[in-house]
């Protein structure tokens, strides 16, 4: 058995594509994930299963939910390993990286969506680009933010979810506890 963790996009927001997670862990555990937890309510499970590919994980969380739930949610399927990468990886200073957001690439983005997006540049934002993960920082609140999860998606043609920093380190520590 492995730890895992996935990424829901797009639920419990604005009233839109409602998941409760007590259901979703109920779900999850009657297809065969052990060990199933949740943190808040935005789409954060973390699971055992003796399948290894994230991707089969992936697909098999997206089409238990679409038979129970009757909608579609894309989720990312990542090992903690990886999740704690990615949060070691935040090019920004300590002070900024705890008010930063961590936007998950469900694809690499195209090199030259990347180039044309990084060639601009919004008032009181900065980001980071990489392969699986956009390090986003700004200074008036990401409600108010031009580089929103949206903007990201459009701009470089992929899937992609957000998460602050509060909820990587949770998650990090939330999977140490099980590993």
């Amino acid at each position: 058995m492995k730890t895992f963790i996935a990424l829901l996009r797009g639920i419990n927001v604005g009233g839109q594509k409602r998941i409760p997670m007590a259901e979703l862990c109920e779900l999850l555990e009657k297809k065969g994930f052990k060990e199933v937890r949740t943190y808040i309510q935005s789409g954060n499970v973390i699971f055992n299963s003796s399948e290894t590919n994230e991707d089969a994980l992936a697909l098999k969380i997206q089409e238990a939910i679409k038979a129970h739930f009757r909608f579609e949610v894309p989720v990312l399927v990542i090992l903690p390993s990886e999740l704690k990468q990615i949060f070691n990886d935040c090019p920004f200073p300590q002070e900024k990286k705890e008010h930063s957001y961590f936007t998950f690439l469900f694809t690499n983005p195209d090199k030259n969506f990347v180039e044309k997006l990084t060639a601009t540049s919004y008032p009181n934002e900065e980001f980071l680009i990489t392969p699986n993960c956009i390090y986003f920082y700004c200074t008036i609140g990401y409600g108010k933010a031009k580089c929103s999860n949206n903007f990201f998606e459009n701009k470089l043609k992929t899937t992609s979810t957000a998460r602050n920093y509060k909820t990587v380190l949770k998650l990090l520590s939330l999977t140490s506890q099980i590993t």
